[in-house]
């Protein structure tokens, strides 16, 4: 069964402000690189399979382990580990862009957690986003794959709902698309289970680029 603690980490009501940003979708949905809801899908797996998001879930496993290993033992050796994780993900980001949003949604995550009483580091304070969700599956006592797969399923989510806003696709297709993704996020969460983060690769060029650009459109709905 999947735990409460899990629901509420991807919940949309999470008010982290994920739900600003369209990370460069809004640019390829006007440049009509996506149009309908089959290129949308391709589009999402073609990141589930090479993208940025990969090696940004590969790491939770690793950064789980050093939160743990500074719960249980205080050292300041695991904060140091944690604080070269958090800048080495969020040097990996090639867009200015992504970088903003990256380390505005993660200092709003790791307010939700202090003030529900999560106890972390002072140096978490600053994390990006893929390492304050770190200190949430700690925080929710959730498993490492949980930890994963919920990251995965949490940013197809959020694609989902930029689309939904942004050309016809009605809510029921968007839900058509997330369960169709299902089985890969789930075989995704577990490869990259025991992968090693330096060791994969990216091949997702034109999301960069879209993220890049974004901010030049001439209308915009969603924040660069």
């Amino acid at each position: 069964m999947t735990s409460l603690g899990m629901l509420q980490l991807v919940s949309p009501a999470l008010p982290v402000g994920g739900f600003s940003y369209s990370e460069g979708l809004e640019w390829l949905i006007q440049k009509r690189k996506i149009n309908n809801k089959s290129t949308l899908c391709e589009w999402l797996k073609a990141e589930l399979l090479r993208g940025q998001i990969r090696i940004e879930a590969s790491s939770q496993s690793l950064i789980r382990d050093s939160l743990d290993k500074w719960q249980s033992t205080n050292e300041k050796k695991a904060i140091e580990d944690l604080v070269e994780w958090d800048n080495w993900l969020l040097a990996l980001r090639d867009s200015d862009k992504i970088r903003l949003q990256q380390k505005q949604m993660g200092q709003s995550l790791i307010q939700i957690l202090l003030k529900l009483g999560c106890h972390l580091p002072d140096e978490t304070k600053n994390f990006s986003w893929p390492s304050a969700w770190g200190c949430g599956g700690l925080f929710w006592k959730l498993s490492k794959i949980e930890v994963i797969e919920a990251y995965l399923y949490s940013w197809v989510a959020n694609q989902l709902s930029a689309g939904i806003r942004l050309m016809p696709l009605g809510p029921t297709e968007a839900q058509q698309v997330q369960y169709s993704l299902l089985p890969l996020i789930e075989s995704q969460a577990k490869e990259l289970l025991s992968q090693k983060p330096h060791q994969l690769w990216t091949g997702d060029v034109g999301a960069t680029i879209a993220q890049s650009s974004h901010s030049e459109l001439y209308s915009r709905l969603f924040r660069s």
